[in-house]
């Protein structure tokens, strides 16, 4: 289990405090990726099996792990994440300076840094990526396009009705950026850690027109930028993209900052089947791939490769569409308590953890990790016992109710890495327990995440690995009040007020110990009004061929690939 984390980045309110983060430790060399390991060596070429190609490659437009995957390679932020760990540290500022009244951050810049065309890296480069991101219009304020920026800091300067954390950002000098924000809110900085607020150079930005976005907001087109000139500060800077092939290759910054990557080059090649990339890692064709199977762990380490297993850091829930507001299209039984109850008290999670899932997973009690300070250990909990799932439904008068059980196809999660197995051993809990299931089944992308996110099903699997080490990035993602005044569409057209005010008190509390109490109380009315049912925290695995060093394995799924080498 990872060490419950120190909030050494947050701010007081009461005093002005200087943050100087220590530099990122640097990886030692002659490890392996795993166990052992052969000496280091420069050069070379790693071929990485992904799940998918990258939906493009401008890290303001991205929000999946295979985009972010090749973007952490190209691109840097001002922070980043401690290696193998969740907490933010320096990345291309060396230190932050907070005002008093925590609206005022001062973040100094790490000097002689270029972006891959050779533009300078300073103040002026960071504002402008800033104002870029805050004065995006369009297709560019689409939800699916922008959706980070917006998670963070809201609306946009020509959308003034929806509040915006961000307020403005200064180059007082070169070396230099201050950015102010309207409202303290418990994710700045910390988010300054994702992909999505990485530093590209302006120069590029602007000759490729990068913003300029068409299509629609289901299916946006993006520009030349995103796909062909993606400009970084990184230790790897971008080749090519064979999109037909599915292969994105990135090599090696001569002109790197800091210590240079070791390998010449990377390819991650997109390979969308579980079986077939561990079949290609078995032939040689590739030197590793990500969401092992938990049931392939003993084979492949047999067979002598590397599984590296990461911390858990993530959340697999049945979501219940259970909505509390008039003709919102829920499924009236489920607007019972009584009756989401039963659901939860159907389910057999340790029973989960111990046949589904690999060694490490733990049962979930609420919907974020035991290692997020706002974590709450006395929520009300709903264990297994289908005698009084049948009881509270004969109370409700739903006995039999049918729930649309939606599940995936076609994909594997770090959450779930078998979504048909999944579903088969909670179908049968539930139909034990007096319910009766209508199943349906939905590739992944686009069909099964548009029809769960819109409120289509009554119950279904998802999931969510934190994006950094917050607790609103967990149960305020899920929960929080959206544009509409409502809570997501997946749980439902529900309002809330009592955790919507919980947990935008807890979110603008500039105190870490005040706030962690409130995410607390927080957690306790969430698992309260069960507007889903909690599963599972599970450690996924990378695996790694025998001659792979140096790729620590991340929480986050947030690798960094530059201290990676490949022996003979």
């Amino acid at each position: 289990m990872q060490r419950r984390p120190q909030r050494v980045l947050a701010a007081s309110a009461a005093t002005l405090t200087a943050l100087t983060l220590a530099a990122c430790a640097s990886s030692d060399r002659d490890s392996g990726g795993g166990e052992g390991g052969e000496a280091a060596q420069s050069g070379g070429t790693m071929v990485f099996g992904a799940t998918s190609d990258p939906v493009m490659l401008d890290p303001a437009f991205a929000s999946d792990g295979e985009t972010f995957r090749v973007i952490r390679q190209v691109y840097e932020g001002l922070l980043t994440n401690e290696p193998g760990g969740t907490d933010p540290v320096p990345a291309l500022a060396e230190d932050y300076e907070v005002s008093e009244d925590g609206l005022e951050y001062t973040f100094n810049l790490r000097q002689g840094v270029k972006f891959h065309d050779g533009t300078d890296f300073n103040g002026e480069a960071v504002c402008f990526n800033f104002e870029r991101w805050y004065n995006f219009e369009g297709l560019a304020q689409s939800p699916s396009a922008s959706t980070y920026y917006q998670d963070v800091f809201g609306g946009f300067a020509n959308t003034p009705e929806t509040p915006n954390v961000y307020a403005g950002c200064e180059a007082s000098d070169e070396n230099t950026a201050v950015i102010r924000l309207n409202r303290v809110t418990s994710k700045f900085p910390a988010a300054l850690s994702l992909p999505a607020f990485s530093i590209a150079s302006p120069t590029a930005l602007q000759e490729y027109d990068a913003d300029n976005l068409s299509g629609s907001d289901d299916a946006l087109t993006y520009p030349e930028y995103a796909l062909e000139h993606p400009t970084g500060t990184g230790p790897f800077r971008f080749e090519s993209w064979d999109r037909g092939n599915g292969e994105v290759r990135i090599v090696r910054n001569e002109d790197y900052w800091g210590e240079p990557a070791l390998l010449d080059e990377i390819i991650f090649r997109s390979i969308a089947d579980g079986n077939t990339r561990r079949q290609e890692l078995q032939a040689g064709s590739i030197d590793g791939y990500d969401f092992v199977a938990p049931a392939d762990y003993q084979s492949l380490q047999g067979e002598g490769f590397q599984v590296l297993v990461r911390d858990p850091f993530n959340i697999l829930y049945l979501g219940i569409n259970g909505g509390n507001v008039p003709d919102s299209g829920a499924n009236p039984a489920l607007q019972d308590p009584r009756v989401r109850q039963a659901i939860a008290h159907a389910i057999d999670r340790q029973t989960i953890v111990n046949s589904l899932l690999p060694e490490g997973a733990e049962a979930a009690i609420e919907f974020m990790p035991p290692t997020v300070e706002g974590y709450a250990e006395d929520v009300t909990t709903y264990g297994y016992d289908p005698d009084r799932s049948r009881q509270l439904l004969q109370e409700a008068g739903a006995e039999g109710t049918t729930l649309r059980f939606f599940y995936p196809t076609e994909v594997s999660r770090p959450y779930l890495p078998d979504p048909a197995a999944m579903f088969q051993v909670i179908s049968q809990n539930l139909t034990d327990a007096g319910f009766t299931i209508e199943p349906t089944a939905l590739p992944w992308s686009p069909d099964y995440l548009n029809a769960v996110q819109a409120g289509g099903a009554d119950i279904h699997l998802l999931g969510w690995t934190g994006d950094y080490n917050d607790a609103y990035n967990f149960i305020g993602t899920f929960f929080a009040a959206k544009a509409d005044g409502l809570a997501k569409a997946e749980f439902g057209a529900f309002n809330a007020p009592e955790i919507f005010q919980a947990l935008a008190r807890a979110d603008a509390e500039p105190d870490p110990a005040a706030r962690t109490v409130l995410y607390q109380e927080a957690n306790r009315l969430i698992m309260d009004y069960l507007p889903g049912v909690p599963i599972s925290h599970s450690p996924p695995a990378l695996v790694v061929a025998e001659n792979v060093s140096g790729l620590e394995p991340s929480p986050l799924t947030a690798e960094v690939f530059s201290t990676v080498s490949i022996s003979e």
